[in-house]
């Protein structure tokens, strides 16, 4: 099969590698039918060292079910599914939580010889308690909404669950890029009276709009922080959900939400410090956030896509084939795209 492999910063090229077999009972063999680029896959592309091994990149995708392991019940070939960005056994404690990216028995695609879903098939490991299956056909028109059940929507989703969004609030959501955008979406589902979009690109924040977001504040920094007051009676907001990782963009955060606010936090960190000290603790703050259990939401949200009622999709602005990722890797490095999505 063909499939994507970085090799260090900027270097990922597109190999003939094996096709994956079944190995554990717990297996199941996924042919992929559409995958993405996520923007956490730029972290290594900015950054990784120089490797002779490669790493499998991709872990958004959605395929046809082509083999199963003897021990998986409830799938069979033929079934269309989705995966979650991590996989899980979906039974241990952990799981039971619905903190599935801590499984006592999962792990992420790319790693310990598992297969990246920038390919043209995978080896799920767990699969019975990691894929869920799809109710539509190969050739439905909401594949691209569905495949961001894998991540970037129900990463959204989880910003708004973890700073407690709820009706009638006011959020502000800080980055335009597609978990941002997927941010919004979610703050308003969710019934948020007022959404600010921190952003600058023009595209990203009129999506934003259509998504949801009330308000457009283009400004950084200190000016930014004095609009958003503007915006909400000098107040700030009830929760901020920061999409960027950025010690700017954290500190922009605790600079807009209110006194007793939650600012919940969806970027990457790029820092090892923060502004957590005596002012965060006398304004009574909360801060939150964290990687996004995939898993736990995708029932959640399937239903909104299937009736129409969103288009998470829409943040895929650019499509590749598999030979075209590296174009589809520059492409969203130089933000001449939002979000690649992938056709094998």
């Amino acid at each position: 099969m063909r499939a994507a492999v970085m090799y260090g910063a900027g270097d990922v090229r597109v190999e003939d590698r094996p096709d994956p077999k079944i190995h554990q009972p717990t297996d199941v063999v996924v042919r992929v039918l559409r995958a993405a680029i996520c923007g956490s896959d730029l972290h290594p592309y900015h950054s990784m060292p120089p490797t002779d091994q490669g790493r499998p990149m991709g872990h958004e995708f959605l395929g046809v079910v082509e083999e199963v392991g003897s021990q998986v019940s409830g799938l069979k070939a033929g079934d269309l599914v989705v995966t979650p960005f991590t996989w899980a056994d979906n039974t241990c404690d952990f799981c039971r939580k619905g903190l599935h990216t801590s499984c006592r028995h999962g792990g992420r695609y790319g790693l310990d010889g598992v297969d990246g879903g920038q390919g043209q098939a995978v080896r799920v490991p767990q699969a019975q308690g990691t894929l869920v299956k799809l109710p539509v056909a190969e050739d439905s028109p909401l594949l691209a909404s569905l495949l961001t059940l894998s991540d970037v929507l129900c990463t959204g989703h989880h910003g708004a669950i973890k700073a407690g969004v709820t009706r009638g609030d006011t959020v502000t959501v800080i980055g335009d890029g597609a978990v941002g955008l997927s941010a919004v979406l979610a703050a308003k589902r969710l019934g948020a009276e007022q959404v600010i979009l921190m952003g600058r690109h023009t595209q990203r924040t009129n999506l934003g709009r259509d998504f949801g977001a009330t308000d457009i504040v283009a400004e950084r920094g200190e000016e930014g922080v004095a609009k958003i007051r503007e915006l909400t009676g000098g107040d700030g907001t009830d929760e901020v959900i920061e999409c960027v990782g950025t010690s700017q963009a954290l500190e922009t955060a605790f600079g807009v939400v209110i006194d007793g606010g939650v600012v919940s936090r969806l970027g990457v960190p790029q820092y090892q410090e923060g502004p957590i000290g005596p002012a965060m603790l006398l304004r009574n703050l909360t801060l939150t956030g964290g990687a996004a259990p995939a898993r736990a939401y995708i029932e959640e949200l399937m239903p909104d896509i299937l009736d129409g009622t969103i288009e998470p999709g829409r943040v895929f602005d650019r499509t590749v084939s598999v030979d075209q990722v590296p174009d589809g890797y520059r492409a969203m490095a130089a933000r001449e795209a939002l979000k690649v999505l992938i056709q094998p």
